[in-house]
């Protein structure tokens, strides 16, 4: 069992509203200057896109993280952008798309040398029953984890309840899993969301299990860790109980301005750490 520690690109980005941004290249250098040896990747301009990333620009990308010896825990397709990626769509062209894109995603991940690939489960639009948009969310990841298998590619099921409607609970994301029952499909959770919703940390952590494979790691408002009101030590005590083995990426801070996204992944870190080396060496 090791719990690991990440930094997830988003503080850098310009998703979902303007920030400070950064090149993919400029933050990458600025995450491992700070002390992270893992990295979690989100799609959206300025960093990554599929489309928008020729072939000399992948190689480079992928022998920047070699050389700096950064691992690619995770990448996030995001919500939201033009076509939406929304697998749960009641416009067929669209679900087509956003397993296409997903799939693309896979590829992505396996040439820099990632595992782990998020899946956001979609959300409903009036007129879909509650259903219907459960079946088409299901179908598409089926698809898409029979797809990223021969890559070696893990699919991790994020609830995300701000955010969709359609896997919203620790109930809903162990049901997606089941139904579309792939070995290489696994569960995650975003410690922002449940504070939002009341909900336990530790509870997720127990529940999840063995399945559970990887978090987004935020305080209420996405604020760093330790800055808000999360019980974050008993998280990690859950964790150390489970014989959790995967990372914690920190997805926070990118929801208002006048956060430095530097000094984001620096508190985050100097906070995270200790609680987990202290569960590490137990």
């Amino acid at each position: 069992m090791t719990i690991k520690l990440a930094m997830h690109t988003w503080p850098y980005a310009s998703n979902p509203r303007w920030l400070p941004a950064y090149t993919l290249e400029e933050t990458l250098k600025r995450i491992k200057a700070i002390g992270y040896d893992a990295v979690e990747i989100g799609a959206a301009s300025p960093h990554v896109f599929p489309q928008s990333l020729s072939p000399q620009r992948r190689k480079d990308i992928a022998q920047m993280l070699r050389d700096y010896e950064l691992h690619l825990c995770a990448m996030l397709p995001a919500h939201g952008g033009g076509p939406g990626n929304n697998v749960a769509s009641p416009v067929a062209e669209e679900r087509q798309w956003a397993m296409h894109h997903y799939k693309e995603m896979v590829q992505l991940t396996s040439d820099w040398g990632g595992k782990r690939l998020i899946c956001l489960p979609g959300w409903t639009i009036f007129g879909t029953s509650a259903q219907q948009g459960w079946d088409w969310a299901r179908d598409a990841i089926t698809e898409i984890a029979t797809f990223a298998d021969d890559f070696g590619i893990e699919i991790i099921i994020e609830p995300t309840p701000e955010d969709s409607n359609i896997v919203n609970t620790c109930e809903d994301t162990i049901r997606m899993m089941e139904e579309v029952g792939r070995k290489n499909v696994k569960l995650m959770f975003d410690t922002h969301h449940l504070i939002v919703m009341g909900e336990v940390m530790s509870d997720y952590v127990y529940r999840m299990g063995s399945n559970l494979v990887h978090i987004h790691l935020s305080d209420n408002d996405r604020l760093p860790p330790g800055k808000g009101i999360g019980d974050f030590p008993g998280l990690i005590t859950a964790l150390r109980d489970t014989g959790f083995d995967g990372y914690l990426s920190m997805e926070c801070g990118w929801t208002q301005r006048g956060l430095s996204p530097d000094w984001v992944a620096r508190t985050s870190l100097e906070y995270t750490k200790p609680l987990v080396d202290a569960a590490n060496a137990r």
